[in-house]
């Protein structure tokens, strides 16, 4: 096998460590902000219909004070997609980290 095709012995792509150190610090510094006992998630805004999610969430970061948020909470905002059955119709939801006081 060329030694080309040997990925224990290849070198790191430049930056790539950096990049990894930067987005694992993010994750510690979000988890630490969120942990149980610090807050809680509140439901901001919730709907069935794709479209009406996407349009919502793509006004929202255009301009978060419209919906009484700031810049600050949409960087702890929660986008779920809660799947759903034949029963079950899947529903879209934005929730908000809110701290306690």
């Amino acid at each position: 096998m060329p030694s080309w095709h040997r990925f224990r012995d290849a070198e790191p792509v430049p930056g790539q460590k950096k990049r990894k150190n930067r987005e694992a610090e993010a994750s510690r510094r979000l988890a630490a902000r969120t942990a149980p006992g610090t807050g809680r998630w509140v439901v901001h805004f919730e709907t069935q219909d794709h479209a009406e999610y996407r349009e919502y969430v793509r006004r929202l970061r255009a301009v978060p004070e419209q919906a009484g948020l700031t810049r600050a909470d949409l960087e702890v905002a929660r986008l779920d997609a809660l799947c759903g059955r034949e029963v079950h119709p899947t529903t879209y939801r934005l929730s908000v980290f809110v701290p306690n006081p």
